[in-house]
Parts: C-alpha cells; sequence; structure tokens
C-alpha cells in the first residue's frame, strides 16, 4: 500500500465534484487501502478522494488514527440524509497543511453509503464524527471547509496560504 501524494489547495480538484462509483472492483479496494495508509501515516482522521488527486465518490474516516481498526471507515458514494444542531469548533485539513479556523458544522449527521462491495451502510455521528464526516462529503461535493466561514476569514486564510506558497512554504 503506497502511500499517495495528498493534494493541496488551490488545486482545482479540489473544488470539483466527484463521480459516483460504479464499479466495486479490486481496483477500488486498492484505492481505499491507499488512502488508509495515505491517512494513517499524514496522520489525519479523515480523507476523500480528490485529497489524492481522484474523481472518485470515495472517503476514508478513523477518530483513532490507526489505534483502533473498528473505528476505520471506509464509505463508497456516501451521502448525508439527516443533520442536527450547530456546532462551530476548530477545524484542519490534510489538503490545508497547519491551517486551523473555526467552523460551523452540524453536532449530529446521518449518512446513508455503501461498504467495498456495494452494500448499503447506514451510519450515524455526533460530535468529532459528525464533524468529520460532514467535512469529507463536503470534499466530495468539491467544497472546502474555508468555504464554510465567513467572507472576512476565508479571505484572512488565503491571504495566510498565498504568502506560505510565495515563501515556498505550503
Amino acid at each position: 500500500m503506497p502511500i499517495l501524494d495528498i493534494v493541496k489547495y488551490p488545486e482545482p480538484v479540489l473544488s470539483e465534484p466527484t463521480k459516483p462509483v460504479e464499479s466495486f472492483d479490486a481496483g477500488l479496494r486498492e484505492l481505499a487501502a491507499d488512502m488508509v495508509a495515505t491517512m494513517h501515516a499524514a496522520p489525519g482522521i479523515g480523507l476523500a478522494a480528490p485529497q489524492v488527486g481522484r474523481t472518485e465518490r470515495l472517503c476514508v474516516l478513523d477518530l483513532s488514527v490507526g489505534e483502533n481498526e473498528d473505528e476505520l471507515l471506509i464509505l463508497v458514494n456516501p451521502r448525508v440524509v439527516e443533520e442536527q444542531g450547530n456546532v462551530r469548533e476548530e477545524e484542519g485539513c490534510l489538503s490545508f497543511p497547519d491551517l486551523m479556523i473555526i467552523v460551523p458544522r452540524p453536532e449530529r449527521v446521518v449518512v446513508e453509503a455503501q461498504d467495498l462491495d456495494g452494500n448499503p451502510i447506514r451510519v450515524e455521528g455526533e460530535e468529532l464524527l459528525a464533524r468529520c464526516l460532514h467535512h469529507e462529503i463536503d470534499h466530495l461535493d468539491g467544497v472546502l471547509f474555508i468555504e464554510r466561514v465567513s467572507p472576512l476569514k476565508r479571505d484572512l486564510a488565503r491571504r495566510k496560504i498565498k504568502r506560505r506558497i510565495q515563501a515556498q512554504d505550503w
């Protein structure tokens, strides 16, 4: 399982909606395994296909960062079907290294998806899991976490990123 390169903002693939997975084959399993290895190596708690330059509607999550294999979620074609509450918490993203922003997210979400065999699954998440599910599904929809904050905070984040790019620290 090779470690894949993580795509950084402002690469266009991060802002493009993904395509539904239709073929549940060995290639999908290999991509999912590579994404899990990449997420754990980063280390991170979530990774969506666009973050490794792919267009499949696939994301992986693991709040334990590899410590507990029971917490690993591999979601194919996920979509949020229910949201409740609103919580503002600090959030980061592997495609935005070392950038933390307070982002509003639902306190609870229900997600319907498929597993690697194409079987339907349903995941209910609260607190950090809800935030992570919502964040990764946003990636699959071409929505970035900086788009969920005020225009002022978004502009400040973009300026900080621009300075880091110019300083070759991105």
